[in-house]
């Protein structure tokens, strides 16, 4: 059959079928992109009672960028959320490399059922957790006031097991012959440790941190459970929803994202300068 006899539609379907996965891949950024290019857009609406509803009268407008800290509470409950999210990082990213190197370097009893305990957080609902702590705190300690410390002790209990697994793989993925080197040029233990083992592990180490921090940030369901009277982001946006979210929710939401883009970006080309000049 000669090419002028292909009638469109057969072309049509050649073309696509030979550019499925592109196609595919696309459509499903385009997809993941809806939520965010809203949040943009919708920072810019010139709303009166409710932003769900774009209005074209004095839209688009910068006064929302201009003053994200207009709505009451909304800065507080994003500080709130920052600064759970960096305590608890940074003691769940602690004690969680603590236990992956336990798990990966040291034989103790134990460590089998410790392995599978590690995923029982990250394998239950979250609403199961969420109830179970507030359980735990209301009818364990009576005297405990739910607040600011329930939440970091929350967030910290299943940002853990992401730590550990996340720093587990990328000990288990290490060559031991490194520190057998170091050892082999009078390295002690510390030394080995601190010049060759950390700086292996550092990155695995970074992005559980980073995971675990982005998971505190974003949680509301175990949030709700066990905030009592504090407000984080997430929360406050829920409740706002109620009588309508404001625009400096899309503000700080995409102001978020870009900076979390724009790390991933810098993480990126400072990784491809390191390659290069090793």
């Amino acid at each position: 059959m000669s090419a002028s006899a292909v009638s469109p539609m057969t072309r049509v379907r050649y073309w696509i079928a030979d550019r499925w996965v592109m196609t595919s891949a696309l459509l499903v950024l385009a997809y993941l992109a809806l939520p965010v290019v809203y949040t943009l857009v919708f920072s810019f609406n010139n709303y009166t009672k409710s932003n769900i509803a774009w209005n074209p009268v004095g839209s688009p407008t910068l006064k929302h960028w201009l003053d994200p800290c207009g709505p009451p509470g909304i800065c507080e409950a994003l500080v709130t959320s920052l600064q759970v999210g960096a305590v608890s990082t940074l003691v769940a990213t602690v004690l969680g490399t603590m236990i992956a190197f336990a798990l990966v370097r040291h034989d103790f009893i134990g460590r089998g059922p410790t392995n599978l305990l590690v995923f029982v957080p990250m394998a239950t609902p979250e609403i199961v957790l969420g109830a179970s702590l507030l359980t735990i705190f209301v009818q364990g300690f009576p005297s405990f006031q739910l607040g600011f410390f329930s939440i970091v002790i929350a967030h910290i209990m299943f940002c853990v097991s992401f730590v550990v697994v996340t720093v587990k793989a990328r000990l288990q993925s290490l060559d031991p012959r490194m520190e057998e080197a170091a050892a082999d040029l009078y390295a002690d233990s510390r030394s080995a440790f601190v010049r060759v083992t950390l700086p292996l592990v550092l990155p695995g180490i970074v992005s559980a941190a980073m995971l675990s921090f982005s998971l505190s940030f974003d949680d509301f369901i175990i949030t709700n459970f066990v905030s009592g009277d504090v407000s984080t982001f997430p929360k406050f946006v829920y409740v706002s929803y109620l009588r309508g979210i404001p625009a400096q929710a899309n503000v700080i939401g995409f102001s978020l994202f870009l900076i979390a883009v724009l790390l991933t970006i810098g993480g990126q080309v400072v990784g491809n300068l390191r390659t290069k000049k090793g």
